[in-house]
């Protein structure tokens, strides 16, 4: 290339030291933070935007247009909307009052909300692979508003530091302290408490329960749950310092080898009551096998793992799957040794259903290989390929979901387009849901009558 060594040694800057790293986190975060505002109100709010008649009758709410106008005209105390003649635009809480009015006083053929069994708890979902850039976050955040537009009450627990889920959601974390982090530690500071009083009872020595500790046993889910611009969104969000925790977990471990590590974001859904409050937890993890996402994986009944249609990515994937094996299988192997010497119950991690996803598909250039990798991940693969359109793009550089952007600032094909590709993920993972939901109701009524 006829490059000179010299000519290139005098284009070098002097050596950089670590301030150097400070001053690009710096200017960094002062980007992300004028590129979020993109996405935010004059207020430096998040605001979702309403939904027109037009939205209401073709995605939210099955009743024609004309129809629609009929019952508001005839129910004056219903959300009337805003605007003037036939084009009116609904708050997303309008739209769910709206959906309530319907079931109740619709046609009973028809399913105005969403399907969730009496006495079930919530679904937990992880969005899980340690190759970054696969769609995890978009995957994750689309789901839930597609969810939240669909009825459900949802909770999303953004497990990254890097914080891209709740940048989305407009979340505001300042400290460690507004993240899951307090809510794992508390759980292993209860399993200190309880081996405590063990060993008062034998008269041995008691585990110290530092400033930390103590600290987290005195923090509930609700002082770390924010709500969103979504009435129907709450989030659990994160930031850098989350990631100390993939540092802190080990060394709680070591200090109490009963302590189950991998369930402590599990613990504090159910033992704090926030499956009975949600319908959907959704879980976004971080692109690493660590901790938190070890936590994610043990605590979710589904499992959804996005990709992309290429060599390196199925081949990632496929590391990801023998990682998990590898993982979760020594686990079983080491605490079922003394569950089995104690005469004890075995454990095992299971799941509902696992379901891979191809992200970003372009079929005039991918569908050969979307294909092989259909074939050898099998019953593991979602029939749906998320296609990439323009729409997904543009919404992305206002740091918003498609569900977010206005329909009035696209051609509406390509709208349409864009949110169609969204829809039948959502379509194909909703299947799962309710089919989980409804087996489990199963098994709980034939274990009742066997009671």
């Amino acid at each position: 290339m006829n490059l000179s060594p010299e000519a290139a040694a005098s284009k070098l800057p002097d050596p950089i030291d670590t301030a150097r790293f400070a001053k690009a986190a710096s200017f960094c975060a002062q980007g992300r933070a004028d590129l979020a505002q993109r996405g935010y109100a004059p207020d430096g709010k998040k605001h979702l935007r309403k939904f027109s008649t037009w939205e209401v009758t073709k995605y939210l709410i099955p009743v024609a247009p004309a129809h629609l106008r009929r019952v508001l005209k005839a129910n004056p105390d219903l959300p009337q909307g805003e605007g003037e003649g036939g084009s009116k635009w609904f708050t997303l809480d309008e739209v769910l009052t709206l959906r309530s009015h319907f079931a109740t006083e619709g046609i009973s053929t028809k399913e105005y909300l969403p399907y969730r069994p009496k006495g079930q708890p919530a679904k937990v979902a992880a969005v899980a692979n340690f190759k970054g850039g696969v769609g995890k976050t978009s995957t994750a955040a689309h789901l839930a508003m597609s969810a939240a537009l669909d009825g459900y009450k949802v909770l999303v627990i953004d497990l990254d530091s890097q914080g891209s889920m709740t940048s989305i959601l407009g979340g505001d974390v300042p400290d460690e302290w507004s993240t899951v982090f307090p809510l794992i530690a508390k759980d292993y500071a209860k399993s200190v408490q309880a081996e405590n009083l063990v060993r008062a009872a034998a008269g041995q020595p008691e585990i110290p329960l530092d400033e930390t500790l103590t600290e987290a046993l005195e923090v509930s889910p609700r002082n770390v749950i924010q709500s969103t611009h979504w009435p129907n969104i709450d989030l659990i969000g994160a930031q850098l310092n989350l990631y100390w925790a993939e540092f802190q977990i080990p060394v709680w471990r070591m200090g109490l080898r009963s302590w189950a590590l991998w369930d402590g974001l599990q613990n504090f859904l159910t033992d704090e009551g926030i499956l009975d409050e949600y319908d959907l937890v959704l879980l976004d993890t971080p692109p690493a096998l660590g901790y938190l996402t070890i936590n994610a994986l043990a605590a979710a009944d589904i499992l959804l793992v996005p990709l992309g249609a290429s060599f390196l990515e199925f081949d990632s994937t496929g590391r990801f799957f023998d990682m998990l094996y590898t993982t979760f299988a020594s686990i079983e192997e080491g605490e079922n040794a003394g569950l089995r010497a104690a005469g004890l119950p075995e454990m095992k991690f299971e799941w509902d259903v696992v379901r891979a996803i191809v992200t970003r598909f372009d079929a005039s250039q991918q569908t050969d290989m979307a294909n092989v990798i259909q074939a050898y991940f099998g019953d593991f693969m979602n029939a749906y390929r998320q296609d990439y359109t323009a729409l997904v793009g543009q919404a992305g550089e206002q740091v918003n979901g498609i569900y977010e952007a206005d329909y009035r600032d696209f051609n509406r094909d390509t709208y349409v387009r864009g949110r169609e590709a969204f829809d039948r993920t959502y379509a194909e993972f909703k299947e799962l849901l309710i089919g989980s939901w409804w087996r489990d109701e199963q098994m709980s009524e034939d274990n009742n009558g066997e009671t």
